[in-house]
């Protein structure tokens, strides 16, 4: 099968008016920042400035600023400087549509119109037509890569991108953001807090999903960032992908499995994915999200906004004994109990 080409220029990407157009999406919800106040005080000139480095090819990122998380497990981000963020967008809306054209539809995570809701939905739909109507068992092989972002290898990375853009300038570009950072050793890892990563994961990962689908040939199969299922009625079918897996993530991707996460189960013993414990005919809450959410209430004082975001939360699934203990909560908070 041809390889699509991406047509855009580099000088499309660095041109004003991407930087620009660029800067009104990436400004949304952020002008109370101090960076980006910081920025926006000299705007033109900070825009200019970059479109000269970019023309010039004198542009070089800056270091990145490390903090931690709780997302729910403990995460390290790495957040770039406002300039570079702002390019990190500049190259994001040209490379992002062409991109997502190649992706296979049941890819979920940081896609337009897809997200975790989408890939919940595809779970329920794939158990409903596996089990034939709930009249025969089905198996889920659950899988999980092991530390992933920070296992990304740049030079596979950087073959992937250039089987489908040509244009030597916008390679160098992106070398410019791939090489900014690494994790264990140079030329491995990718920053969690960079826009460009969320597509690049993306692009990396799609070899897999193709593999999947071309080579495997599995239908039933959903991925969400580095966790992923396959769905089947065949037991022994699913326990002998596993070496095959394993091979590819590794021979072409230099990706291992996460020894500890993964799993075969059948839905009517309950699976877990993606915060959610899935049954034949409902889902419930994971009982670590649970607790996630009980203590992020408590954190808020029971803040009118945080707890609507959870009750949204609560709609995909089967919830309402949880919305009553949640209430209970609330009136206990209220009441000073």
């Amino acid at each position: 099968m041809a390889v699509q080409k991406f047509t855009h220029t580099y000088r499309s990407i660095a041109s004003l008016s991407n930087l620009l157009e660029a800067w009104k999406e990436f400004v949304r919800g952020k002008r109370h920042r101090a960076d980006v106040q910081e920025f926006e005080l000299n705007l033109m000139g900070n825009v200019l400035s970059l479109h000269s480095d970019l023309t010039a090819k004198t542009y070089k990122h800056s270091p990145y600023e490390a903090f931690n998380i709780s997302d729910p497990k403990p995460r390290n981000i790495h957040k770039a400087a406002v300039r570079d963020r702002l390019l990190h967008h500049a190259l994001y809306r040209k490379l992002y549509p062409f991109f997502d054209k190649t992706f296979v539809p049941h890819s979920y995570s940081c896609r337009r119109g897809k997200g975790g809701h989408k890939a919940l939905d595809c779970f329920r739909r794939f158990a409903y037509q596996v089990s034939r109507n709930h009249t025969r068992t089905v198996w889920v092989l659950k899988c999980d890569i092991r530390k992933f972002f920070a296992s990304i290898d740049h030079a596979c990375l950087t073959a992937i991108l250039r089987r489908s853009i040509e244009d030597e300038d916008i390679l160098w570009l992106l070398s410019q953001i791939i090489e900014s950072f690494y994790s264990t050793e140079k030329g491995v890892g990718l920053p969690l807090g960079n826009l460009t990563s969320q597509l690049l994961v993306n692009v990396y990962m799609n070899e897999f999903d193709h593999y999947v689908a071309r080579q495997l040939r599995i239908q039933h199969y959903i991925r969400y960032a580095d966790d992923f299922v396959f769905m089947s009625a065949d037991k022994q079918g699913l326990i002998e992908l596993l070496p095959s897996i394993r091979d590819f993530l590794w021979n072409e991707l230099r990706l291992t499995l996460h020894p500890d996460k993964v799993s075969l189960r059948t839905v009517a013993s309950g699976v877990d994915f993606l915060g959610w414990v899935h049954f034949p005919d409902h889902r419930v809450l994971r009982t670590t999200t649970k607790k996630r959410m009980f203590r992020g209430i408590r954190a808020q004082e029971g803040k009118e906004e945080t707890v609507q975001s959870y009750f949204g939360l609560m709609s995909h699934g089967n919830a309402k004994k949880l919305r009553r203990e949640v209430e209970d909560e609330l009136d206990e908070m209220k009441n000073g109990l």
